[in-house]
């Protein structure tokens, strides 16, 4: 490495001196060149002059961030960080120049820093104890072989609290997308044509315990939920519907491999690097930032990082009144115009912005009711999701995605609290919905999954394949969409076509618990009962305590003949009805007949899929008129989960008796 004078500007408050002398040497016995004003600067009238020149002239500013910092809101070093800031307006954007450090347990979120400092990843070393690989990073970030393709990622260490964003609108959603896309085919470009990755020795150390190299595939990114800086918690919805809208969108670009939200929002909270995030989800790049809302104004600040290097690739901030934020379009398109062609942000335009809306206030509403759609735990929560998506429909006519998701939640309201009369009325909403949302935008793939959804709840299945097969077509990197499309191709008898859809969901959702569950449910349906074992058996480790890992991890043990098994796995706390059917069925086998009825008789008769559950358990039992006549009452009574019955090895036992047979040439199962 070359040595530069002065390559390192430490810039501190005093009573951090101690951490920043720690850094100092550190850095110095390596070799590097540092200015630390404690030892250097001799006082007098080129006090000023000094300071200007050595910022002028270093290669890399490393301010110091702690509590001190934050108490003291004027101080020399604040005219240092300014000075600093001063100087990046004449870089490019991919110059690593600003190395923000934080010396105790001061949150970035919190920090009263500029927010120039935000765009670049943050290191933490406590009390100034400087560890080899953050001296290594130094190096690095000086080194003049820095290649082109690891210079765009700028100076942003693995080792901080990461800084997350959102955007306010479609069109700053567009633009971060083409930068985003424009990140992801020079990841492509350096993977095929050889231009070197410079991972750090930290980041192989901490993600990469054998000698294969972590090589994502290309054009995979992941969007870590965007952090609220706003001061006030009511505005976490805000902040994360802001984040989903933009995963959704890069998805709907078929070049790109997105990481799923549930996946992605596992790390929220956590503070996790870029590399854990990158290796975990196998993705190639990052997008974070973070949001600070106002009364009349939002200021977005989002960035890119590159998940290999670790390193920063762009940064952009943008200040806004929120009435006319949606006006940014212009804006954004000349500033990304250097970095890509107009002619692809024109080709994906009509993809990303397809079913959204230009007001604010009923994007406003709308995420709101996704918050309490995402979080929900109760009835009550499902009632605020709609009436919240009722209100962005009121304001916007024509927001398509409104009534999309509002069709899905209805959906979901009638087969989750409905009772039995009121689920055919719930589904004609659904379906009202649903059919408008595509009216609006035909192109819109959430539309078809949620028309697919009410046509299911009713038993449709016909139509409803049409639909489901519609939005997996227009949507191909949904992972949302190719779980309800995969798990519906399996009840209907497609098996490779279903397992191939739920595998890939898994692909780009890997932390999401629905998505390993209805793998697991897609195996066992299509009776590949060891491989459903095994899938089941990881997702039990991760998730202990979600009831229907539990269920379909003791029905694969039921059919293997490891009624032991069954009955440790079913044997869960609480009385969840399915639970309730597996260990009904075990029991019995096991000659506890006792223990099954009592298992049996804990299902309330009331609730809507009791009857189809009672037909699964007497088909068990042996007892095959009973088994007949709860199954009519469950075709009588529409249960859901009916769409099963073609599939379910459960109901072997009476497959073949003529009143089986009727039920299931009622259902009109698509050949």
């Amino acid at each position: 490495m070359t040595e530069l004078s002065h390559a390192v500007f430490l810039s501190y408050a005093s009573q951090d001196a101690e951490a920043a002398q720690k850094i100092c040497d550190a850095l110095r016995a390596a070799g590097i060149e540092v200015f630390l004003d404690q030892s250097e600067l001799r006082g007098g009238d080129a006090w000023d002059q000094k300071i200007r020149h050595e910022i002028h002239d270093c290669a890399l500013f490393i301010p110091l961030v702690s509590q001190h910092t934050q108490e003291r809101l004027e101080g020399y070093f604040r005219h240092e960080w300014n000075l600093a800031i001063e100087r990046t307006h004449h870089m490019a954007q991919q110059k690593p120049f600003l190395v923000p450090v934080v010396v105790d347990g001061t949150r970035d979120q919190e920090a009263f820093v500029p927010d120039t400092f935000r765009a670049v990843q943050w290191t933490r070393l406590p009390g100034g104890e400087t560890p080899p690989a953050f001296v290594e990073r130094v190096k690095r970030l000086l080194s003049p072989e820095l290649s082109p393709m690891s210079a765009v990622s700028g100076a942003t260490p693995a080792m901080r609290e990461p800084v997350r964003a959102t955007w306010r609108s479609k069109p700053v959603l567009l633009a971060i997308i083409a930068v985003i896309v424009f990140a992801a085919l020079a990841y492509f470009v350096a993977k095929e044509f050889g231009i070197p990755k410079h991972t750090t020795p930290e980041t192989a150390a901490r993600v990469s315990p054998g000698p294969a190299a972590f090589a994502p595939p290309p054009h995979s990114v992941a969007v870590l939920p965007f952090v609220n800086m706003s001061g006030d918690k009511d505005q976490e919805y805000f902040s994360e519907g802001l984040t989903e809208e933009l995963l959704n969108s890069l998805s709907r670009i078929n070049e790109l491999q997105v990481a799923a939200r549930t996946s992605s929002f596992s790390f929220q909270g956590e503070h996790p690097d870029i590399a854990t995030v990158a290796h975990k989800l196998n993705v190639g790049a990052v997008p974070e930032g973070s949001v600070r809302r106002s009364a009349n104004t939002v200021r977005v600040t989002a960035q890119l990082i590159n998940g290999v290097t670790g390193f920063h690739v762009w940064s952009q901030t943008y200040d806004r009144d929120l009435g006319n934020v949606l006006q940014l379009q212009t804006d954004i398109a000349t500033a990304v115009a250097s970095v890509l062609k107009v002619a692809l942000i024109g080709d994906e335009a009509s993809k990303i912005e397809v079913g959204g809306t230009r007001n604010p206030a009923a994007f406003d509403a709308y995420l709101r009711a996704t918050k309490s759609f995402r979080d929900r735990n109760t009835r009550a929560d499902v009632d605020a999701a709609i009436a919240n998506y009722t209100k962005a429909i009121e304001l916007d006519p024509k927001y398509a995605l409104a009534y999309a998701d509002r069709s899905y939640a209805i959906a979901q309201f009638a087969a989750d609290y409905a009772a039995s009369p009121a689920i055919r009325s719930s589904a004609d909403k659904a379906e009202a919905d649903a059919r408008k949302a595509i009216a609006l935008a035909p192109e819109l793939g959430l539309g078809h999954l949620a028309l697919g959804s009410a046509l299911e709840t009713v038993l449709d299945f016909g139509p409803a394949s049409t639909e489901f097969e519609r939005a997996s077509r227009l949507e191909p990197g949904n992972a949302r969409i190719l779980l309800h499309y995969g798990y519906f191709a399996v009840c209907m008898g497609q098996a490779e076509v279903g397992l191939n859809a739920l595998r890939r969901a898994l692909t780009l959702d890997p932390l999401n618990v629905n998505v390993q569950n209805n793998l697991g449910l897609g195996l066992l349906l299509t009776r590949r009962n060891e491989e459903a074992l095994g899938v089941l058996k990881r997702a039990h480790t991760l998730y202990p305590e979600n009831s229907s890992i539990s269920v379909l991890l003791g029905i694969s043990q039921y059919r293997l003949g490891d009624y032991q098994g069954a009955l440790k796995s079913c044997d869960q706390p609480g009385d969840e009805q399915f639970l309730l059917m597996c260990l009904a069925i075990t029991y019995e086998k096991l000659g506890r007949h006792t223990d099954a009825e009592a298992m049996l008789k804990k299902i309330p008769a009331s609730e809507g899929n009791a009857a189809l559950l009672y037909a699964c358990i007497f088909a068990q039992w042996g007892q095959i008129n009973r088994a007949l006549d709860s199954l009519e009452t469950a075709m009588r009574l529409r249960s859901p989960y009916l769409d099963q019955l073609k599939m379910d090895e459960i109901f072997d036992p009476i497959r073949n008796e003529p009143r089986f047979q009727a039920v299931e040439r009622a259902l009109k199962f698509p050949k």
